[in-house]
């Protein structure tokens, strides 16, 4: 009996003495594929070019469909476009004071920027880079999101604590929603049609559902769903 018992408590303290390091033979062959696999990532990404724009650039969105990138920047009052194909700016379009964020939807080739000191939405056309609309919004517009399946457009107004929803198709606010302190960031999932808003002055998301076009708080949700 008292054979077994030590040898019971021999196992035990093999075991005890073992597993460390098996856990750390097996930290340590796991830690340099993790290495190499971070290097390759690395290694795989690189700066390809770097592209003069206006002064103090701030908000940027893509069009995939038309490889085409827009710059929103705040000191020039301006939006650069860029040509993705070959890394230049193909054109310059002049839009509010103090353009900060931008969004482009890829079915309309419309892009959209929130002139933060005009109170305004810029509506460019990605065919010709101009200007076909100048939409009042609230106070110190900010952020700014498309949803391509409705063709909607939301912008946070950091003053107004609110954020305006625009229609695509006729250029004006159909909605104003009332969210959370300074709402800065917005974006839109465009297959629930929900809205997310991060509101700076309270450390809060407002998130929003999209009623036939307009919005509303998400407490209103299943409301919207019976209409």
């Amino acid at each position: 009996m008292g054979g077994t018992r030590r040898a019971v408590t021999l196992i035990t303290v093999a075991i005890a003495v073992l597993a460390p390091a098996a856990t750390i033979t097996a930290a340590a062959a796991w830690a340099p594929a993790a290495r190499s696999t971070a290097q390759a990532v690395t290694a795989a990404i690189r700066v390809t070019a770097t592209i003069p724009v206006g002064r103090a650039p701030l908000g940027v969105a893509a069009n995939p469909r038309t490889d085409t990138i827009y710059v929103a920047s705040t000191g020039s009052s301006s939006v650069s476009v860029i040509s993705g194909r070959t890394n230049t700016v193909v054109a310059t379009v002049r839009v509010g004071r103090v353009p900060a964020g931008v969004a482009a939807n890829p079915r309309t080739d419309a892009i959209y920027v929130a002139n933060e000191r005009s109170g305004t939405v810029s509506v460019i056309s990605g065919r010709t880079n101009t200007v076909l609309a100048t939409v009042r919004v609230g106070r110190f517009p900010y952020g700014v999101a498309a949803n391509p399946r409705t063709g909607t457009i939301y912008v946070t107004n950091v003053g107004s604590g609110t954020v305006s929803v625009i229609s695509g198709r006729t250029n004006t606010v159909v909605a104003t929603v009332r969210v959370g302190s300074e709402p800065a960031g917005v974006a839109a999932d465009p297959r629930t049609s929900t809205i997310y808003v991060t509101n700076i002055g309270d450390n809060t998301v407002s998130v929003l559902v999209s009623c036939r076009g307009r919005a509303a708080a998400s407490r209103s949700t299943a409301r919207c769903r019976k209409r």
